[in-house]
């Protein structure tokens, strides 16, 4: 993606977007395509062919449901580390009360 001219940056651009969407991050440990969408978007190996007694097929209430529990877990991890970062933020912190007319 690095290149010796800066002009051209704005041709990386979509291979920097597809890189950082199918990364997963720490918080969510999920992609953020896959959040969205409930899968990865497909690299050029899942282009391969595939047999056909391997391919999976949804329902439209299974995959609602599936997606459904996946934003579930996501929340439930990204708030589980929100936790543990305030924790960790204010483990040396002192709470200070301040009254009317206190010089602060």
């Amino acid at each position: 993606m690095v290149s010796k001219s800066l002009r051209d940056w704005d041709t990386s651009l979509p291979y920097a977007e597809f890189a950082y969407n199918q990364t997963p991050s720490y918080a969510a440990s999920h992609s953020p395509f896959e959040v969205c969408y409930d899968l990865n978007p497909p690299t050029p190996l899942d282009l391969i062919p595939i047999p056909q007694e391997s391919k999976i097929s949804f329902e439209v209430e299974e995959r609602a449901k599936a997606m459904k529990k996946l934003h579930e877990e996501v929340r439930a991890r990204i708030e589980k580390v929100n936790e543990q970062h305030t924790a960790k933020a204010n483990k040396n912190r002192t709470h200070l009360e301040f009254n009317p007319g206190d010089h602060v």
